[in-house]
Order: C-alpha cells, then sequence, then structure tokens
C-alpha cells in the first residue's frame, strides 16, 4: 500500500523559514518525480516545486514562479524522503500543502498518481 505523509508544517511569521517533510512508503520512489502542491482557501490547488530522477546526471528541480528563489526541493533517497525547505515566507504562502508522486509525466502537471492528506502552513503578518 503506497503512501505519502507529509509533516512539518505550522505557524510562522512572515520573513520566517519551515521545513516540509514527505515520507513515501509501500515501494521505493527513488526514481520517480516528486512534486509539492498547494491549496490556499477559496483557490485551486496549484504546482509548487517538483524534483525529476535524470539516470545520467542529477536531479531536476522546477519551481513555480512565486516561490523560486525563496523554496528549494530535494530528496533524499535513503530515506523515501523529500523535503520542500521554505524561506522568506509570505502570507500569501498560506495554504495546505500536499506532497505527490508520478513515474512519469509532467512534473508541474497535477495528474500525479499518488497524493499525501496534506499539512498546513498559516504565515502570519
Amino acid at each position: 500500500q503506497v503512501q505519502l505523509v507529509e509533516s512539518g508544517g505550522g505557524l510562522v511569521q512572515a520573513g520566517g523559514p519551515l521545513r516540509l517533510s514527505c515520507k513515501a512508503s509501500g515501494r521505493t520512489f527513488s526514481t520517480d518525480t516528486m512534486g509539492w502542491f498547494r491549496q490556499a482557501p477559496g483557490k485551486e490547488r496549484e504546482f509548487v516545486a517538483a524534483i525529476v530522477y535524470n539516470l545520467w546526471s542529477a536531479s531536476s528541480t522546477y519551481y513555480a514562479e512565486s516561490v523560486k528563489g525563496r523554496f528549494t526541493i530535494s530528496r533524499d533517497n535513503a530515506k523515501n524522503t523529500v523535503y520542500l525547505q521554505m524561506n522568506s515566507l509570505k502570507p500569501e504562502d498560506t495554504a495546505a500543502y500536499y506532497c505527490a508522486a508520478r513515474r512519469s509525466g509532467s512534473p508541474t502537471m497535477q495528474t500525479y498518481e499518488y497524493w499525501g492528506q496534506g499539512t498546513q502552513v498559516t504565515v502570519s503578518s
């Protein structure tokens, strides 16, 4: 049974950092594309970041324009875990953050195979 479990959400002041974790279980995800998405109240879920496995080179990373330069996605394959380091947080980053995994396909589209339950991030001004 495949599971993705997010953790690390919480309340943080604007300008502060927060690191989200997503622990995968049920099989090895080392070659999967792993993504983070978020959904704010009253808004549609949107892409945040993704990391794509490359056979012959380092993983590729993708970011939404709104988080580029502030957020960093990384993975620890030994732990079957992907991280989202969020710095310089803004109130508009407030949302439920979801981890997702897929074996192939676009890293920025929402057609991922597996999804976590989400973790809430609230940024106060």
